[in-house]
C-alpha cells in the first residue's frame, strides 16, 4: 500500500487564524477591587500574569461591572462592551 494511504490524513489548520486570550467581565471586576486603577490597558494585563507580552486580548461578557473603566484591548464580545458602557466605562480597541 502507498505511504499516502497508510499515513491517516486530519483536519485543516487555518494560517490566517487569530488566537485570542479571552479576559471576563468578572474577572476584571476583582482586578478593580484589588487596585483603584480604572484604566486596563494591555500592559497592565501583562503585569497582573493574565496575558503574555505577545497576546492577543478580548474581552468576554461573563459576569458583570459595577464601576466604569476604560478598557483597551483588541476585541471586544457585544455583551461585554455593551455591559462596560452601560456602568459608564469606556471601551477602545486597539
Amino acid at each position: 500500500m502507498p505511504l499516502q494511504r497508510r499515513v491517516p490524513k486530519f483536519g485543516f489548520k487555518n494560517i490566517n487564524r487569530i488566537e485570542y486570550k479571552g479576559i471576563n467581565l468578572d474577572v476584571l471586576q476583582s482586578l478593580l477591587e484589588t487596585n483603584s486603577n480604572t484604566t486596563m490597558s494591555e500592559g497592565y494585563f501583562v503585569e497582573a500574569g493574565l496575558v503574555s507580552k505577545n497576546a492577543k486580548i478580548k474581552i468576554l461578557g461573563r459576569g458583570e461591572v459595577t464601576t466604569a473603566l476604560e478598557v483597551h484591548a483588541h476585541a471586544f464580545s457585544k455583551s461585554a462592551q455593551e455591559a462596560i458602557e452601560k456602568a459608564g466605562g469606556k471601551v477602545v480597541t486597539l
